[in-house]
């Protein structure tokens, strides 16, 4: 299925947490001189016009990337790095367009860095190509990203960071997801990988915990941020991820930025900053 258009969602509060860690993540990685390969499994367009049909159809930016604007003066180490970087791409002031994750590591390229983003949607396959065109050390494929991660995997560069994150429109993906990760880790046991997972039916979330967790996958780290409680019926309350590998730095991080966030973004649900699986 390829109903799935990321810009009626892009600048949400669940793009907020996952760009914010997968920026400090990728910086946290950068501290050392070596190559690094970072792969995006479902890139999406890579930038977004926030006054685009889409993105005004929802809104969806407004409650997420719109609250933060204005705040990044004081925003705690997890999320400074992220909102500068979306306050260069509007040097206008207040908010234009959206950097998706491809944007993001774009911006953060070091000459030696590789980027390999995945894209099926042909639209979207099609402006990310073009967004990317002549950039050295930066492909786009249209092809299957799960399939693409393991694909890249060991990388030449002995050094990778991965962002996976489906649109879970099938509800199969939770499975493959878990099944992916797990071979991925098999193949580059040291590289970091970020798993983002929507909230929408909770058990679905608990048994894709519990197969990470039964996979033997070692160092988890988990965060969520509840935008609401859990509630049955259609509707995402809530995002997270699983980190594999995660920088040092994060759990600390994660700690004081988790309240920050919640307050400014006016989340209601729960907050999780935890380790699923320990070393």
């Amino acid at each position: 299925m390829l109903s799935y258009r990321h810009g009626f969602h892009a600048g949400n509060a669940a793009d907020v947490l996952k760009h914010a860690v997968f920026v400090f993540t990728l910086g946290h990685l950068q501290r050392k001189a070596g190559p690094l390969l970072v792969l995006d499994t479902h890139a999406g367009a890579g930038l977004y016009d926030l006054a685009s049909a889409e993105a005004a159809k929802t809104g969806e930016f407004r409650e997420g990337i719109g609250r933060l604007a204005a705040g990044a003066r004081d925003a705690p180490e997890l999320l400074a790095g992220y909102l500068a970087l979306v306050k260069a791409r509007n040097p206008g002031g207040g908010l234009a367009v959206y950097p998706g994750s491809p944007v993001l590591a774009l911006a953060m390229k070091r000459p030696q860095d590789r980027l390999a983003f995945h894209e099926l949607h042909p639209a979207d396959h099609r402006k990310l190509a073009d967004l990317t065109a002549r950039r050295r050390g930066v492909t786009v494929e249209r092809t299957d990203g799960l399939k693409g991660l393991v694909a890249h995997l060991p990388p030449a560069e002995r050094r990778g960071l991965a962002l996976i994150d489906p649109s879970y429109e099938i509800k199969t993906d939770y499975d493959k997801v878990a099944a992916a990760l797990a071979k991925a880790v098999r193949r580059f046991a040291t590289g970091v990988y970020i798993l983002w997972y929507p909230v929408i039916e909770r058990p679905r979330i608990d048994a894709l915990l519990a197969a990470v967790a039964a996979a033997g996958i070692r160092k988890v780290y988990r965060l969520e941020l509840g935008m609401a409680p859990d509630a049955p019926g259609y509707g995402m309350t809530a995002s997270g991820m699983l980190v594999v590998n995660p920088p040092f730095t994060l759990p600390g991080a994660a700690g004081v930025a988790l309240p920050w966030l919640a307050e400014r973004l006016g989340a209601r649900g729960p907050a999780v900053a935890e380790w699923l699986v320990p070393e």
